[in-house]
């Protein structure tokens, strides 16, 4: 149940209340352990590694994932008020036809669509703000994020540090996730579920296949434990048999794990032969990919254009924790040009910061020459800027194997699974960063703690 007027605590509460001799040991046996800690993990940074993961409040981190999880009901709600099928809502939208792979047009908008979320939050003023709502099957950095904490969890373990305090990993999001597949999709115990990834996809390490796909073999043993027998290939190589089954792995598979993004996957024999499967009725699939279409941002809007209808405690967890947003047209150029100080434009389907203008930012014959071109564009969104907030960190510097405290700009994205929370993924700048928070500028990919 969501709290109203829930308090949230200051980021670095948790770490602060841990012992000082436990925050030391912790910052120096990761710092000594790093290779081991990040080995295998996506990171396009050169020069800097954490000596230690975020440590949250337990009871903040369950509020958050309470709010998460209404937020992403309150998007469905918006898009039934407006739409019935998934073909009505991506009209809707805009999304030009043939855009979104193997969607059903005619598929109904149903709670089914609410299996995998994950938002992107970030802190203004000590409270979270939504700024992105990825509502899909494939959502990135789940791999990374439960290794990295695991690893840092044992080697915690090992050296004793953490003992008799009230500390502890954040649960599973990958064993959450095996949970939810199960149960979404009615499998058998022992059912064959292939992993199916577009490797030409822009994320670090695809382009070596059969080293990236080693490196997830722990993933397929953990499987194991969940009834699922897991093969994990390139989309490319999938092909259909006579009967219209997935061939995966040179047999048929019985349902399909799409870690693929619809609007962005490469056109490949393999990606026909999904369709084919999915047409015939012979392959259960998590998720439809009519979920990608309520992760689309000009949702936000649709929140806030509702606002009069809802109930009170609903109005007051959109105006706390979602940014102001309109769809960014004609009508609203004036104001974006007046008010550039004070305001994001971006993408309403865009992704990993790409097209994102930042107000403050940029020089204002920038801004104008942006905010045209996008309104010309067409699906773009204007949101309330947030000036978000930073937390203390600890690093190790590559090639020095020096230890630094800085105060660097930060994000949560917390998963939920069949509607249930369970890990999340932190974005964390490094020493000299700027504010955008994606791989492609350094950030580093990290699990959380979490402190009773």
């Amino acid at each position: 149940m969501i709290d109203p007027n829930y308090v949230w605590p200051a980021a670095d509460r948790a770490w602060a209340e841990l012992p000082e001799p436990a925050r030391r040991a912790m910052v120096t046996s990761g710092a000594a352990a790093w290779e081991q800690v990040f080995h295998g993990r996506a990171t396009y940074n050169k020069q800097w590694r954490l000596a230690r993961p975020p440590v949250l409040a337990a009871d903040a981190w369950r509020e958050l994932n309470e709010v998460c999880d209404r937020l992403a009901q309150l998007i469905l709600d918006a898009c039934r008020r407006r739409a019935g099928t998934a073909g009505e809502l991506r009209r809707l939208l805009g999304v030009p036809a043939g855009e979104t792979r193997l969607l059903d047009e005619s598929e109904p908008l149903t709670e089914a669509l609410l299996a995998a979320y994950r938002p992107d939050v970030v802190f203004a003023g000590g409270v979270p703000k939504f700024v992105e709502y990825n509502i899909d099957s494939s959502l990135g950095g789940g791999f990374d994020a439960d290794t990295v904490i695991q690893r840092y969890a044992r080697l915690y373990q090992e050296q004793g540090i953490l003992d008799g305090l009230p500390a502890r990993a954040a649960p599973s999001l990958l064993d959450q996730r095996f949970v939810a597949i199960r149960e979404e999709l009615r499998l058998a115990d022992g059912a064959r579920l292939a992993l199916l990834m577009d490797f030409d996809a822009d994320y670090p390490g695809l382009d070596d296949p059969e080293t990236f796909i080693r490196i997830l073999d722990p993933l397929a043993v953990r499987a194991r434990d969940f009834g699922i027998d897991l093969v994990i290939a390139p989309l490319s190589t999938a092909t259909v048999d006579v009967d219209g089954r997935l061939v995966v792995g040179g047999a048929p598979v019985d349902a399909l794990f799409r870690l693929f993004v619809p609007n962005r996957v490469t056109p490949t024999a393999g990606l026909d032969a999904v369709a084919g499967a999915l047409a015939a009725g012979t392959l259960p699939m998590f998720v439809s990919a009519a979920a990608w279409l309520l992760g689309n941002k000009i949702t936000f809007a649709w929140l806030w254009e509702d606002m009069d209808g809802l109930p009170a405690d609903d109005r007051t967890l959109i105006r706390r924790h979602v940014p102001h947003t309109v769809p960014l047209t004609a009508e609203v150029l004036d104001r974006a040009l007046a008010e550039q100080g004070k305001l994001v434009a971006k993408p309403a389907d865009g992704s990993a910061g790409h097209g994102v203008l930042l107000g403050p930012e940029l020089s204002p014959s920038e801004w104008a020459a942006g905010v045209r071109a996008a309104v010309e564009q067409g699906g773009a969104i204007l949101q309330e800027y947030l000036p978000t907030d930073r937390v203390p960190m600890d690093f190790v510097q590559i090639e020095t194997g020096d230890t630094v405290t800085a105060d660097v700009p930060y994000s949560l994205a917390p998963y939920l699974f069949g509607r249930r929370a369970s890990g999340g993924l932190a974005r964390v700048g490094y020493p000299g960063c700027d504010g955008v928070l994606n791989l492609a500028h350094g950030v580093l990919l990290t699990g959380v703690l979490l402190k009773d």
